[in-house]
């Protein structure tokens, strides 16, 4: 359990250190952007609303990019090429900004840049800012590696072995009957992707893990009627298998 409660509070700290990330990357892009927005004569409080739309964007591309990772590959080109092309626009205005301000300033004090690096440097805050993104929805959808006490709370959520449900009336009967109304058989057929659990049986906790990792809810007491479902059907498919080498041998005679 404190190897949990640790493992929980250091994704928090990271989870806190990749949004403080973002922030400030957002912070640096806003500036140049709000700047160069005056530049090309946007009026009024509009020029704030202009560096919103571009890192904005980028920030909510990244997001929908990850949601959609199993999405077909034409719709991921078409956001790729949008999230590229944001991309591409505040690096080029951030770099541009930096590079006239360093232009007008070369005869001050101080220390003086060369045009190039000056824009390479400005590039980082809006890289920095879709990276961040992305790697706050990557934590969030990986969570610490369970310890010894989620190890022994996923085998009693197993579904029980058939020699201790034997004696049940409903273990025999169609896998289908058991299916409530509710449950939908896209549902269904998503719960049947989820891995099984210790011995082969299946697993709660998994079908909820496969559940989330779509950005789907699924209540424990849903869970447990997809657990059900999916292990009589499990049984169902390894009592046919001691009849198929019975009858095998028949129509060979």
């Amino acid at each position: 359990m404190l190897d949990r409660i640790t493992a929980v509070r250091g994704t928090d700290a990271i989870r806190f250190g990749i949004a403080l990330l973002a922030v400030f990357a957002f912070a640096l892009s806003y500036d140049a952007l709000r700047q160069m927005a005056v530049a090309i004569h946007i009026r009024g409080l509009l020029t704030y609303v202009f560096p919103l739309v571009i890192d904005g964007f980028i920030a909510i591309g990244v997001g929908a990019l990850v949601m959609l990772r199993a999405a077909p590959k034409a719709s991921r080109g078409y956001v790729w090429i949008l999230v590229g092309a944001a991309t591409i626009t505040s690096i080029w205005a951030n770099a541009l900004h930096a590079v006239r301000l360093n232009q007008q300033s070369r005869h001050g004090d101080g220390l003086r840049l060369d045009d190039f690096t000056v824009g390479a440097l400005s590039a980082i805050a809006p890289l920095a800012l879709g990276g961040a993104v992305h790697l706050y929805l990557v934590v969030h959808r990986h969570p610490a590696a369970p310890g010894p006490a989620d190890v022994a709370r996923d085998a009693a959520d197993v579904a029980p072995d058939t020699a201790e449900v034997a004696g049940d009336p409903q273990s025999s009967a169609d896998p289908h009957d058991h299916e409530p109304s509710e449950i939908s058989p896209e549902r269904l057929a998503l719960a049947r992707t989820a891995p099984l659990g210790r011995k082969g049986r299946a697993s709660r906790r998994h079908i909820e893990a496969t559940f989330r990792s779509r950005d789907l809810t699924i209540g424990r007491t849903e869970a447990d009627r997809l657990k059900d479902i999916l292990q009589a059907e499990l049984d169902e498919a390894a009592s046919q298998q001691p009849r198929e080498l019975d009858t095998a041998p028949a129509s060979a005679a």
